[in-house]
């Protein structure tokens, strides 16, 4: 575009990116900026800033080395996720989704809390222990995703209850927690 200029050092997860972005395709590649700026977003996950050059410019390694103002580095600005938490996070199919009340998404976005079954008041699909699950705000956006301690029937009958109520309920209880926050990521905030 006529109309782009460079920026040399932006943070990564800058919202205002994605308007820059757009979703054009390039002539050597598929998506444009936005397929980059994702890639970059992907690596800042695990702490790696992303410099995005132009790759047919045969001299544009050695003008980087020099410093010469030619790409744009994208800083990371969150704090790296742990390889298991990226693992979940890139995770696309999910096995169900459990629905929860406000009270505990505030807990799940902002006090890095387990997902307790008091706070879940419906579920969707049909999944076993340790399968993945979206965990899904009033708002109807999925906030975080993790590994579930118990399958679909035994939530069903715990969802609404205390963590002390499962072994009454059950009959037994394996955690006190649906998913705990060790095996969980947090997707937005």
């Amino acid at each position: 575009s006529p109309k782009a200029r460079l920026l040399s050092t932006v943070q990564v997860h800058d919202p205002a990116l994605d308007c820059m972005a757009g979703s054009s395709k390039g002539e050597l590649g598929r998506g444009g900026m936005a397929t980059k700026l994702s890639a970059a977003r992907l690596a800042a996950r695990s702490a790696a800033s992303t410099l995005i050059a132009n790759g047919r410019d045969p001299n544009i390694l050695l003008d980087l080395y020099h410093g010469k103002d030619k790409g744009s580095l994208f800083l990371v600005d969150k704090q790296p996720l742990l390889a298991k938490k990226q693992w979940l996070a890139g995770q696309m199919r999910v096995k169900g989704k459990l629905f929860v009340d406000q009270g505990a998404a505030d807990v799940l976005l902002h006090k890095g809390s387990s997902l307790l079954p008091i706070g879940v008041n419906a579920l969707e699909g049909q999944f076993k222990r340790g399968d993945i699950i979206a965990c899904i705000a009033p708002s109807g956006k999925e906030i975080a995703r993790g590994l579930v301690n118990y399958n679909n029937q035994e939530i069903i009958q715990i969802m609404g209850h205390q963590s002390y109520e499962i072994g009454d309920i059950l009959g037994y209880c394996d955690e006190p927690e649906l998913v705990h926050r060790d095996n969980m990521v947090v997707l937005s905030s």
